[in-house]
């Protein structure tokens, strides 16, 4: 595999490619680089010999593999799912269509698209126009996908949708996909729905009017975007009054890294499921951990377990994954596992005995005594009224090593506890 360091040596080199034009060799570098940068987020594509890699700053932003695969199994053909876990099938997309009206790189198109018999791609962008028209029709698993499979149109998503030569599919499409820019005009970092572009907010009375009787539209959002200030701009103001719009959300983190949050629309009967709430899902997807499945009244009526303060040698503490804070489960995951909280605002937990298969890290955890075990460890703060790097300069650590220093409130009072060892789940 080409590294880094290679391709800037690359670039120095361009005297010995003589026989390529400037433009060749600029499309060379783009290819060898592009590679580079995705061959491990993108491992289907660095496998194929004549995949074709956009400039630097949209491999940058498309979507791995891994979460690509995610959104696809949230559409399989196997049939509709009514416990809607992450082995099952939200959705039956069996001869039906997918319009991806934010198409980028592609990367979302092409693994959804698999679950599909037609898919409409639409991007402003020619360039990635002509870069997805070719990869879209690579072989792979002696499968030839073709451009009747895969429509590519060089347009923005609102004029795709006013046109009446759109090429929608008559009768709607099963699944409208969008990934809003989340820039502004001037390159700025925004995070409402309606400062996004396309404005889905703006858009979605014309999205639920391109869709069949029981189609979904899934939103990938930033892992910033505040969900339930979200949820309130998508409330709808003109749905059926017979039927309600829910959104089901998937928050979903690879190496405990929360990647991207998804919104999954669905019509309910309110005459016949007046108490159905919207679902929250928080999955590690690199951990193969079972999805964490909740709902926000769940949440809320949970009672939780605290600590008293009192502590024994061999209490084991737990930190649940960045997907199950960021869906703000923190009482629910106490009570699943059966533990108890530290203190009301510290999202750690303790048992007594170890809790197999929690979704996160698991500390054995022993008092703290001073700096007997070494100056080197790792700085874990929750609810401490220091930072990390200020506990580590108080404590003359140095990082590294598989010792941690947990800083936490505990019952009230800020405590300190050694970390003997780490377990991953």
């Amino acid at each position: 595999m080409v590294n880094a360091q290679m391709v800037n040596d690359l670039a120095l080199q361009r005297n010995k490619y003589k026989h390529l034009s400037d433009e060749e060799w600029r499309w060379f570098l783009q290819q060898v680089e592009g590679r580079e940068r995705t061959a491990d987020k993108l491992p289907t594509f660095a496998a194929i010999d004549d995949w074709w890699y956009p400039v630097r700053l949209s491999c940058e932003q498309c979507s791995s593999e891994a979460t690509a695969r995610y959104k696809a199994s949230l559409c399989q053909r196997s049939g509709l799912s009514a416990e809607r876990s992450v082995s099952e099938t939200v959705c039956q997309s069996a001869g039906r269509s997918l319009l991806d009206l934010t198409g980028g790189y592609g990367v979302d198109t092409y693994f959804l698209s698999e679950q599909f018999d037609h898919t409409d791609y639409v991007e402003q962008n020619a360039e990635l126009c002509r870069i997805a028209g070719h990869n879209f029709t690579i072989q792979r698993d002696n499968v030839q996908r073709t451009t009747e499979h895969i429509a590519i149109h060089n347009t923005t998503a609102e004029e795709f949708l006013s046109s009446p030569l759109h090429g929608g599919k008559e009768g709607g499409y099963f699944l409208i996909f969008l990934d809003p820019a989340r820039r502004d005009s001037h390159g700025g970092k925004v995070f409402k729905l309606a400062d996004c572009t396309p404005n889905v907010v703006e858009l979605l009375p014309t999205l639920l009017s391109h869709l069949t009787p029981d189609g979904r539209i899934m939103l990938k959002l930033s892992p910033m975007i505040d969900l339930t200030q979200a949820l309130k701009e998508l409330a709808p103001s003109g749905s059926p009054m017979e039927e309600e719009i829910i959104w089901d959300a998937h928050i979903v983190a690879v190496k405990n890294e929360v990647k991207e949050v998804l919104l999954m629309s669905r019509y309910t009967d309110v005459s016949k499921h007046r108490d159905l709430e919207p679902t929250i899902t928080a999955i590690d997807l690199s951990k193969k951990e079972q999805a964490f499945t909740f709902t926000r009244e769940e949440e809320q009526a949970t009672q939780t377990k605290m600590v008293n303060g009192t502590w024994s040698n061999g209490t084991w503490i737990y930190e649940p994954n960045a997907a199950i804070l960021k869906a703000g489960a923190y009482k629910l995951v106490a009570q699943r596992f059966g533990l108890q909280k530290l203190d009301v605002n510290t999202h750690l937990y303790t048992s007594e005995t170890l809790v197999p298969d929690f979704p996160g890290r698991v500390f054995k955890a022993l008092p703290f005594r001073g700096m007997g075990v070494g100056p080197q460890a790792n700085v874990l703060v929750r609810n401490y009224p220091l930072t990390a790097e200020q506990l580590k300069k108080k404590l003359h650590l140095r990082d590294g090593g598989t010792a941690f220093v947990i800083g936490c409130r505990v019952a009230g009072k800020p405590t300190i506890f050694w970390g003997e060892r780490e377990y991953h789940r």
